[in-house]
């Protein structure tokens, strides 16, 4: 049932809310600044990239700026197509990589998925970022989004900064590294799970809506989402 009110009502109700907001945007600023002053990690271990013109290193996918924020797309090496939750992750990203340009970022994603296989799929999406395959390397093993059936199994894998049960396959993640002027390459943030959400545009605007994402009662949260071409 809806939630009538008068003008006069509704006006004090979302002045109240005015605050809240207001109290959340200052809180995220604080967050933003916190996460800028985490301190970096030096990238040792030499990553090699398959894109369109070949084998890659880390440092080549920074091109000419100094940061670099790599979405850990889902797709496995033997999937057929890529997984519908990054996929609607991957629908708010086209276009934004021009923008991060201006303020000196590159922006790519990564999946374990051969390079033509991404290649393909990304066609058949219409997206325009770039995306690369780690195949060869550790790299999605290293941040901790992809888990092999091969690897030893404990009874928890780490992820999302802490031990969880039962971690199979491929996991999303978002990480961000940066270059000094000496070529060094250095990891300063990564988030995981529901800390991925702020990157999506879609899910931010359901959240003005009375009904919001509308997803209780569903076996799961995100069970409605599709692959955009699958609706």
């Amino acid at each position: 049932m809806s939630n009538t009110a008068t003008r006069e009502e509704w006006l004090t109700a979302r002045k109240a809310l005015l605050e809240r907001e207001k109290s959340l945007t200052r809180l995220h600023d604080e967050l933003s600044a916190a996460r800028r002053a985490l301190p970096w990690i030096k990238v040792e271990k030499e990553y090699r990239f398959e894109g369109p013109d070949g084998c890659v290193s880390l440092s080549d996918l920074f091109g000419e700026s100094r940061q670099l924020i790599v979405y850990h797309f889902m797709y496995g090496p033997d999937w057929k197509e890529g997984c519908p939750s990054c996929s609607f992750w991957a629908d708010n990203f086209n276009g934004v990589d021009v923008h991060l340009a201006q303020r000196d970022i590159a922006f790519v994603a990564i999946s374990r998925a051969p390079f033509d296989t991404l290649n393909t799929f990304r066609k058949r999406m219409g997206w325009n970022f770039r995306w690369f395959s780690s195949r060869e390397s550790d790299f999605n093993f290293d941040f901790h989004v992809s888990f092999e059936p091969g690897m030893p199994e404990p009874e928890f894998r780490f992820y999302n900064f802490r031990d969880v049960p039962n971690a199979n396959g491929e996991l999303p993640g978002v990480s961000v590294f940066v270059k000094d002027d000496n070529g060094n390459i250095f990891h300063t943030y990564s988030a995981y799970a529901r800390g991925l959400e702020i990157f999506n545009g879609a899910y931010n605007l359901m959240d003005l809506t009375p009904y919001g994402r509308d997803e209780v009662g569903l076996a799961y949260s995100m069970a409605w989402v599709r692959i955009k071409d699958k609706y």
